[in-house]
């Protein structure tokens, strides 16, 4: 018992692992075969548990080079008492860690609910000004070798912002889109769009995981979709277990998470 509960406080919260992925998407430029993404989410900074995590995916992510690097939001934390605006302050750290990931075609963020359920004015100006975009009902093209594909990243779905229409309208019909947003279980609304892929975080995987039984405590809008890959019609869904804590700084079961997806034409376009 004594063992189970170190590990779950002092090994499994601080050792991320990396889960890899190849995605097959019909309408992925052929020329763009074997780009690969970074998926990272949830940091919660704290001084004190989570910027240890968050500074292994730093080194890891070096590590693994990918192409572009999507950041899914909950940079900070909501603090249990007092002024919600406080838990904006652990921005600058989270930030000043995040920028050393060095990528060629850029690190791109989303907020969360806890970024904006703080300071969402502030959380967005710093990871800006550290060089990390903050796609707002947004859309960017991505091209490489004479190809492109869309990264659309929306506001955070429990906050309230969230148009989806508008991140989409400058979209061509037939050309691939992948989708950040911070809350998994918004896919069923996501489906009835063009979109390709979703990149999404907000669960952590149910941080605490029991054997046989789904996770004691699950936010709202990710009691459906918890973790790892789904298909939702024509959509492709994946759910990031984060990277830091909420709540108690424990994790059982559910290590935190890199996800590098390599992606690929459909075999059947």
């Amino acid at each position: 018992m004594g063992i189970g509960a170190a590990d779950s406080l002092f090994f499994e919260p601080n050792h991320p692992r990396i889960i890899r992925k190849e995605i097959a998407l019909r309408r992925w430029p052929s020329r763009l075969d074997g780009f690969t993404i970074a998926l990272l989410s949830d940091f919660h900074y704290d001084p004190y548990f989570s910027i240890h995590p968050i500074r292994a995916a730093v080194r890891l992510v070096n590590e693994l080079r990918p192409d572009l690097i999507a950041l899914t939001g909950d940079f900070v934390s909501v603090p249990w008492f007092g002024d919600p605006r406080k838990g904006s302050s652990g921005a600058e750290p989270c930030a000043h860690l995040l920028r050393q990931m060095k990528v060629p075609h850029g690190m791109w963020a989303v907020l969360g609910n806890h970024d904006v359920y703080s300071n969402p004015d502030h959380v967005t100006d710093t990871l800006q000004k550290a060089g990390i975009p903050v796609l707002s009902n947004q859309s960017v093209a991505v091209e490489k070798d004479g190809a492109r594909f869309w990264l659309a990243g929306l506001d955070d779905v429990l906050g309230g912002g969230t148009d989806l229409a508008a991140a989409l309208h400058q979209i061509p019909a037939d050309e691939a889109t992948v989708l950040m947003v911070h809350e998994p279980d918004y896919a069923d609304h996501v489906a009835r769009y063009p979109v390709d892929l979703q990149l999404s975080g907000h669960s952590h995987g149910g941080q605490i995981k029991l054997p046989l039984v789904r996770p004691l405590y699950l936010p709202e809008l990710a009691k459906k979709y918890i973790w790892g890959l789904y298909k939702i019609r024509e959509l492709t869904l994946y759910t990031n277990a984060g990277i830091g804590t909420v709540e108690v700084p424990v994790r059982l079961n559910c290590l935190p998470e890199i996800t590098l997806f390599t992606l690929r034409r459909s075999v059947s376009n």
